[in-house]
Formats: structure tokens, C-alpha cells, sequence
């Protein structure tokens, strides 16, 4: 027999699953032990170096939401990032095992288990956390840097519309002209505005973004033109804001709809003198930057209703282009599919080989209200559930496509007000997962929240 390798901590509340665990797992790995809580988890960690958490995801009888563990996820990674964490649940909630491993644990197991599926991914996750532990915590594969993070790289696809963009940025690359991006949310903005940044002669500067819309007004010229010492309460030090930050190479300022009006004249003038006045400072600073800006919403009408300013407008309206929804060009879907499907696959340990045609049937029928972000999460949703090697029609858990399912695109703001409550009233209050179902960041969110006094 081969020798035992590997120590196991289990983290449950349940003494009979603990007592279960503690005759099965030392079958298979040279030292378990367990945990009623995760109070002593830290200690734990010091004393019992484990290369392997098994975390129950739910400690409070009354409280089944699965927050604790993902909370525990976390902080084990932070505290211990060479230690795997493998879920463990009573509850098959896609949502929670989706965030759990985007987290960073390494799998998830449904209780009752089976157990030579515990065991094998328990292996699975041991081998790994050794694995990484002799190579230095640097060592991971830059393919798992990229996934999970959109595209690294953007896909061009073969339609008419993408391609004509392409040659556009091409021409438009070398030079500093100020570009604005618009279309629906999830249709790639931020990945062809790296693209641009990267085809330019700034391309070895930094380039810096900036959710605009997600700044609370109060830190607003803080965060794009920096302060010095003393300039307010907390202004311990001097610091450099976005403009200066991206001194050089190019600033990508994303959902500038969202900035309110008052807030838009200080950022013109920036942009129309390439220099900014730092908070609680004088002295003019010359910054020397690329501009792109993006957004989902119609700048054009915005003007004409007062909300935006049309000196403003034109100002970053050098050059435009608007990106297609995905529904525009569904003869990429397919093959963004598989490019996720290869992603998430090495991420998160699948050993997938493709799709049937089940699965592009699905894919191809559906509407995609939350275009390029909608359909990277369901193809992480179906790899990180799937059983077999290929996937099928029924790994591919597609919501309604009506908007409530999908992200906030160009809607009017009765609707996106809907749209925020529904996703709000879906999750409990999670924001987190809200922001997720609606395909904005948290602070985007909170952002709206505010925006609409929810």
C-alpha cells in the first residue's frame, strides 16, 4: 500500500460528521483533525499546518445562507494562500459554490457525500497544495491569472462589425486622440480600452482605471486629482490622484455617464489644461495622459436633458466607437464559450474536453441580455458544476432572458431602478451577488443605491 500523504482539517459543527470523518479520512491521509467552529482555525493553522481545509459553510442552525464559509474562505486564502479550501455543504446553491471557488477555494462537496468522491478531491486538493507549496506561492500559471478576469486579450471574433473596430483601432492606436466606448455592459469596453492602450506608443506606461461613476462624491477630486498632507482629516500624506498616477500613459475613465453634473466641470477643465490642482494645494501639475472613456448610456440624450455637459461631451468624443451585443454577433458565441470553457477548465481543475451540440444549441438560442459577462458566468457556473468531460445542454443553466436576469445595459432609469430592486430582493440584500446578477461591480452598485435612495 502506498503511504497515507496529506493532513486534512475539518471544520464542522456537526459532532456526528466530525466522528464519521475522523474513521474515514485517516484511511486515506497521514493526519486529520477537526474543528467544531472556526473560532480556533487560526491557531489551528499555525500548530496543525494542514495542506488541506474542509469548511463547512454554514456554523448557525438558523442561518443556512452559506456566509460564514465564504467569509472563512477568504481569510484562510489571505492567511494561508498555499492551504486549499474545499466547501463543504448541505446545500447545492450554484450561486455559493460559484463564489466560493471564485474565492479561491478549490472545490465543493453536497452533503451526504459519496465517499470516494470526498476522498478523490480531497487527493485532488492536497496534491495541488504541495504542488504549489514546492514551487513558491508565485508559481501559478498565468493561464489562472486570466481566468475569471474576462478576456485577457480581446477576441475579434469574424463578424463585419468587430472586425471593421478592429482596423478602426489599428489606425487610431498610435496616436493620443481621445477615444469614448460606448455600448450595452458586458460587451468588453474596459478589455478594448487595454487593447488600445496596448497597440499605442504609451504602451510601456502604466494605464489606470477609473469606475467613474462608482466614486462617492465627497472623494471625487481626491481620487482623479490627488491631496496633499492636511488637505482634510485623514490626508496623512500627500497623494497623487488618478490624473497623475497616469502621467504618461493612459487614463481610462469607465462609466462617465454616471458622473453627476456638478463634478463634470472640474473634470473638463483637467482635461481641457492636462493639468490638475491637487486638494488643499495651489500649484498647477502638468500631466501628460492618453484619455478613453466608456459607458452604457446615451451620452447624446443626456445632453439634451441637461444631465451632461455638452462641452464635456465633445471633449472626450474625439473619436467613437460603439461595441455590438453580443446577440449582434452570435456567430462568436460558440467559440467565446469555448475559450471560457478552456479557462475555467484549468482555474478551477476540470478535465473538460468541449461542448456537445446540445450545449451550442443553448448557447446560440439564448438572448444575452448581459453579453461577454453574462455568458463568461454561465460557462463558469457550468464548468465548476460539471460532472462529465463534455458539456451538455443541461450544464448550461441559462435565467430568463428577461432584463431582471441580466446586467444593466442602456435601459431607462425606471427600469434600471427595477432592475436594482429585483436583484436586491432575488439575493436577501447580498450585494455581492446582486452586483454579480446585474454585472456591476459592488461599488457600481452601491453607487446606484444611492442614486435611486435604496
Amino acid at each position: 500500500m502506498a503511504p497515507k500523504k496529506g493532513k486534512i482539517l475539518v471544520v464542522d459543527d456537526n459532532a456526528g460528521i466530525r466522528q464519521a470523518l475522523k474513521i474515514l479520512l485517516p484511511l486515506y491521509f497521514e493526519a486529520v483533525e477537526t474543528l467544531p467552529s472556526p473560532s480556533t482555525l487560526v491557531a489551528a493553522l499555525e500548530r496543525f499546518r494542514p495542506d488541506v481545509v474542509l469548511l463547512d459553510m454554514n456554523f448557525h442552525t438558523e442561518i443556512n445562507t452559506g456566509n460564514e464559509g465564504l467569509y472563512w474562505t477568504t481569510e484562510l486564502k489571505k492567511m494561508a494562500p498555499d492551504v486549499e479550501v474545499v466547501l463543504f455543504t448541505a446545500y447545492a446553491d450554484i450561486q455559493l459554490a460559484v463564489e466560493g471557488m471564485k474565492r479561491g477555494a478549490f472545490d465543493f462537496i453536497v452533503k451526504p457525500w459519496d465517499n470516494e468522491k470526498l476522498v478523490a478531491t480531497l487527493s485532488a486538493a492536497r496534491d495541488k497544495a504541495r504542488k504549489t507549496l514546492g514551487k513558491g506561492s508565485s508559481s501559478k500559471a498565468p493561464a489562472d491569472n486570466d481566468a475569471g478576469q474576462g478576456q485577457s486579450t480581446m477576441y475579434w471574433g469574424t463578424g463585419h462589425a468587430m472586425n471593421a473596430i478592429r482596423k478602426t483601432i489599428a489606425k487610431i492606436a498610435p496616436t493620443d486622440a481621445t477615444v469614448l466606448i460606448t455600448g450595452e455592459n458586458g460587451t468588453g469596453k474596459d478589455v478594448l480600452a487595454r487593447e488600445i492602450h496596448a497597440a499605442s506608443l504609451r504602451s510601456g506606461k502604466p494605464m489606470v482605471a477609473v469606475d467613474a461613476g462608482a466614486i462617492t462624491e465627497t472623494l471625487f477630486e481626491s481620487e482623479l486629482f490627488g491631496h496633499v498632507k492636511g488637505a482634510f482629516t485623514d490626508a496623512h500624506t500627500d497623494h497623487a490622484g488618478k490624473f497623475e498616477q497616469a502621467d504618461g500613459g493612459t487614463l481610462f475613465l469607465d462609466e462617465i455617464g454616471n458622473i453627476p453634473l456638478h463634478l463634470q466641470a472640474k473634470l473638463l477643465r483637467a482635461i481641457q489644461s492636462r493639468s490638475i490642482v491637487r486638494v488643499g494645494g495651489t500649484q498647477a501639475i502638468p500631466v501628460n495622459i492618453r484619455l478613453i472613456c466608456a459607458t452604457n448610456m446615451d451620452l447624446e440624450a443626456l445632453v439634451r436633458e441637461g444631465r451632461f455637459r455638452e462641452d464635456l461631451y465633445y471633449r472626450i468624443n474625439t473619436l467613437h466607437i460603439t461595441l455590438p451585443a453580443l446577440r449582434e454577433r452570435r456567430e462568436d458565441i460558440v467559440p467565446l464559450a469555448e475559450r471560457f470553457l478552456s479557462q475555467f477548465a484549468r482555474k478551477y481543475h476540470r478535465a473538460l474536453e468541449g461542448m456537445d451540440a446540445t450545449a451550442r444549441e443553448a448557447l446560440e438560442a439564448h438572448r444575452w441580455s448581459g453579453n461577454i459577462r453574462e455568458l463568461q458566468n454561465v460557462m463558469e457556473k457550468a464548468v465548476i458544476l460539471s460532472e462529465g468531460s463534455i458539456l451538455t445542454g443541461k450544464d448550461i443553466q441559462l435565467e430568463s432572458s428577461r432584463g431582471s436576469a441580466g446586467s444593466l445595459k442602456a435601459i431607462s432609469e425606471a427600469e434600471e431602478e427595477r432592475l436594482v430592486r429585483d436583484a436586491l430582493q432575488r439575493h436577501g440584500g447580498n450585494i455581492s451577488a446582486a452586483a454579480k446578477m446585474l454585472g456591476v461591480s459592488r461599488p457600481t452598485l452601491y453607487a446606484k443605491l444611492k442614486k435611486y435612495g435604496l
